[in-house]
């Protein structure tokens, strides 16, 4: 079923084997490429379904792949595979386009579920829509500094960062930082920027953008 379809790009023939496993036997139809090269070259030609990247490859990353299709004008919504410490690439491929990304090692039903919201990017736009709303009623939850607190860690900027441009002290930010992630229910920084990510998924899709709140 092309709807279950998914591209595997990953350098390590261990993961590929693995990951390949474990989605096939979910039902999905998995096609896996060793290299960001080997899959440009296909991915003109291939039918509709979700590419699975890991944001480390070898000569080519995955960011580079990411801009690649772009330029190629290949319409595939983009998970992204990220090792430890790799969130702030994480941040730049969602700010690039990706629908989500998945930090190593991941759990079956993580994958599964992100691979169901990336796939809903082929069956229109009215589900993505209804999954930022759904992301924007979360945010809606947060004070106005810890929705500027939050804007910052989506930035990639550091707790120090974010104190200074706010003209807060570091402490302060790491309550407001722990109090944003309470409110959304979340267990990590990762979790939290999905959220961010997710609100502003539409108008990545070009749709129309929420209205701005007042100051």
């Amino acid at each position: 079923m092309a709807e279950k379809r998914v591209y595997l790009v990953d350098d390590e023939a261990a993961v590929r084997r693995s990951v390949g496993f474990m989605l096939k036997t979910s039902g999905y139809e998995v096609e896996s490429f060793e290299s960001g090269e080997a899959f440009l070259k296909a991915a003109p030609h291939l039918p509709p379904g979700c590419v699975l990247l890991d944001v480390r490859l070898g000569a080519m990353d995955g960011l580079a792949v990411q801009q690649a299709l772009k330029d190629k004008g290949v319409v595939l919504p983009v998970i992204i595979i990220t090792g430890h410490g790799d969130v702030g690439l994480a941040v730049r491929a969602m700010k690039a386009g990706a629908v989500d990304f998945l930090e190593k090692p991941f759990e079956k039903a993580a994958v599964i579920a992100s691979l169901e919201q990336a796939l809903r990017h082929n069956d229109g736009r009215a589900e993505l829509n209804r999954l930022a709303d759904q992301a924007r009623a979360q945010l809606n939850g947060l004070t106005p500094r810890e929705r500027d607190v939050l804007n910052g860690l989506v930035e990639g900027q550091s707790n120090k960062v974010i104190a200074y441009d706010l003209g807060i002290s570091p402490r302060t930010v790491e309550i407001h930082r722990a109090n944003l992630m309470s409110k959304l229910g979340v267990g990590s920084l990762s979790d939290a920027l999905k959220i961010a990510f997710t609100a502003r998924m539409a108008d990545l899709a070009g749709a129309a953008p929420a209205p701005s709140e007042p100051a």
